[in-house]
């Protein structure tokens, strides 16, 4: 088990990254720092035990390196210790992503998020030595798999090799087979996070004591008391505020999540905002579903409330 030092579990948002029109900016958009400071603390004011910069939702493949590094530190002033920070430290070489956790640490952070080597086929022993080489920075890791992102499936085995790594203390699994998380937990003694929004609830059950989420972006305390509910074993409470959310949490696990999830963002009137490419607006069709999803949602949380 964890101790308190490399404990990385709980409600963390993997937080939207919000933009402004600046046509000297990379896509002529550029990164709102004060809004996201403000998401940060909105975020931890309603519970969330953390944030998670420059995660997938982060668009972190789309900064640049002053940007990325900027996005950490902010993270961390804005939680000021009330919570957890976990900067994501992908990169395509264990150089390039050990590089980022040494400045992850340099600047605060409480652990990192590290995916596979991206943007390219790792073999078993490479993908080892990616994360031996990334421990070296000394912060506590979560490890990814992303195996639909990186075409580099973390099965168990693969996994139960990598704990041996001391740094290495939890998995944030999204391959969307809860089957997994008996074998892991047979195999070795690591965390297993929910990676994914609409697989929470049986990955729960199951055990899984952490939540890398998307949705909780557009609605942290519901999805904090979601997840209290679900520790506590209250699950037939916990079932029923699930099936008023996962319809909206299914576009945490499609390519457009990002979007999708902005765009919610909009609709509660927060700030969600534009993207930068690669990723473009939703579609017409896209947007409806997100539009109808979304309402539907904070419907049925109103009727609870009432």
């Amino acid at each position: 088990m964890t101790t308190p030092a490399t404990d990385l579990r709980g409600v963390v948002v993997a937080t939207a990254l919000p933009y402004k029109q600046d046509p000297s900016a990379p896509a002529g958009l550029a990164v709102d720092f004060d809004k996201y400071a403000e998401h940060c603390d909105w975020l931890i004011s309603n519970g969330c035990h953390g944030v998670g910069p420059n995660g997938s939702l982060g668009e972190y493949s789309s900064l640049t390196d002053e940007e990325r590094r900027r996005v950490v530190q902010v993270a961390v002033e804005a939680v000021a210790g009330r919570g957890k920070v976990i900067a994501g430290v992908h990169g395509p070489g264990w150089h390039q992503a050990q590089k980022w956790a040494e400045i992850a640490g340099e600047d605060g952070a409480d652990g990192v998020l590290a995916l596979p080597p991206t943007m390219y086929r790792a073999s078993d022993s490479q993908v080892v030595e990616h994360y031996t080489r990334i421990a070296e920075a000394g912060l506590p890791i979560m490890i990814y798999n992303n195996p639909f992102d990186t075409k580099v499936d973390l099965v168990p085995s693969l996994v139960a090799e990598i704990a041996e790594i001391p740094q290495v203390v939890a998995i944030k699994e999204f391959s969307g087979d809860v089957r997994r998380l008996f074998e892991i937990r047979e195999k070795c003694d690591l965390d297993v996070i929910a990676g994914a929004d609409d697989v929470l609830f049986e990955l729960m059950v199951d055990g899984a004591v952490g939540w890398f989420a998307g949705f909780p972006n557009v609605f942290p305390a519901e999805s904090v008391r979601l997840y209290d509910l679900m520790r506590a074993g209250q699950v037939t409470e916990a079932r029923e505020l699930y099936q008023h959310l996962v319809a909206v949490f299914r576009w945490d696990s499609r390519t457009e999540f990002v979007q999708a999830i902005k765009l919610s963002m909009d609709l509660i009137g927060r700030y969600g905002g534009p993207c930068r490419p690669p990723r473009g607006p939703l579609t017409p069709e896209h947007r409806a579903l997100v539009e109808a999803e979304t309402k539907r949602a904070v419907e049925a949380l109103a009727g609870r409330a009432a």
